[in-house]
């Protein structure tokens, strides 16, 4: 009904026009000569309360409305001929995207902005995460809540040079006021980032002390980009003494000097940095993209995949722990190097920083 009166408001009020403009000796008569620029025809917005503005030349007075009640547009309409619409909507608590028409009016002429929400957030509980058959949720992350990470996760916090040559300083979160690893928008965001110097980022652990012995593990992942980084999402043993011995899970790890690929290892005594499909695996990736990377672990083998697709199976040969550590609790780490043995090994291209690894949710699902 609101929207009924105001648009009779505004057909009431440019049927008047020509009326006042005929006794005008200016040239600002509303005639079918009359236009409308825009600085743009397409608004996207996020699903939170957004706003975008749009810049309006016209010939004359004009007026603008929404066709729907979530858009808001101020100001409703002017006689300078030179304007700023600012275009509001409201937060978007569907799980669709939706569309909205911002219509322009001067005079005859009309202009058309269309206007696009991103879909609302869909709740995520236990009860609506699946995994695979047989399998449930035994812990998972989705980092909904922020700016700080769960009491689960611990942060690592070391100089430079303290493993592989890396050259990042791993903090606790924050180095003087700058925000390298945080949570908002519903993702966790690993930053490195050069400050005074030094470049800064973050490497966190989750149940670092209990792990899990056996499951399936997944993370969506968006990977930075450019020579130097080196973002991974990784197991270690709880109970580590000794390297590869111990065995160490690499679900996914990738470097910025060979783009767009993404590598599945395993480490031990009998196969460790060979470079063998035994050990080792990989496929594309868009890292403009979030993927999935996941690992299903067994007694008998351990399977990675990248969205869905088998990249590698490493079977348990029954010879023993040099070839099979993996019967031991492992836990999760997440970090972005940057530089060291490999991540440094094409260069590194200090300008594409502040890099960030994006990370939507962790999940481990357990028989």
């Amino acid at each position: 009904m609101i929207m009924r009166k105001i648009k009779f408001f505004l057909y009431a009020l440019f049927g008047l026009v020509p009326l006042i403009a005929c006794s005008s000796s200016n040239d600002d008569s509303p005639s079918a000569d009359n236009t409308i620029t825009c600085s743009t025809n397409t608004v996207s917005l996020a699903n939170t309360v957004a706003t975008a503005t749009v810049n309006l030349t016209t010939t004359s007075e004009w007026a603008a409305y929404s066709d729907q009640d979530w858009i808001t547009v101020s100001p409703t309409g002017s006689i300078d001929k030179s304007a700023t619409l600012t275009i509001t909507a409201a937060a978007n608590t569907q799980t669709t995207e939706r569309t909205a028409t911002v219509t322009v009016m001067c005079g005859k002429a009309r202009a058309k902005i269309t206007v696009t929400q991103a879909a609302g957030e869909k709740e995520v509980t236990p009860d609506s995460i699946k995994g695979p058959a047989g399998y449930t949720l035994a812990w998972h992350d989705e980092f909904g809540d922020g700016p700080k990470l769960s009491s689960d996760w611990t942060y690592e916090v070391q100089n430079s040079g303290w493993v592989n040559n890396e050259l990042q300083n791993y903090v606790a979160g924050d180095y003087n006021g700058e925000s390298i690893v945080s949570v908002s928008g519903g993702t966790l965001k690993i930053v490195a980032k050069k400050i005074d110097g030094k470049i800064y980022s973050g490497r966190i652990y989750a149940k670092k002390h209990i792990g899990w012995k056996y499951g399936y593990m997944e993370a969506r992942i968006k990977l930075p980009q450019g020579k130097g980084t080196w973002p991974a999402f990784w197991m270690m043993p709880v109970n580590y003494t000794t390297w590869p011995g111990d065995g160490e899970i690499d679900i996914m790890e990738a470097v910025g000097y060979i783009p767009n690929v993404a590598y599945s290892t395993i480490h031990c005594n009998k196969y460790n940095n060979g470079g063998t499909s035994i050990e080792s695996g990989n496929k594309g990736v868009s890292v403009t993209q979030f993927h999935k990377y996941a690992m299903m672990w067994t007694p008998d083998y351990m399977t990675f995949y990248i969205d869905g697709n088998a990249i590698l199976t490493y079977k348990n040969d029954g010879t023993g722990k040099d070839a099979w550590p993996f019967d031991a609790p492992f836990y999760i780490i997440l970090n972005l190097a940057w530089g060291g043995a490999w991540g440094g090994q094409g260069g590194i291209d200090e300008s594409i920083l502040p890099a960030t690894m994006e990370v939507d949710y962790v999940r481990v699902f357990q028989k």
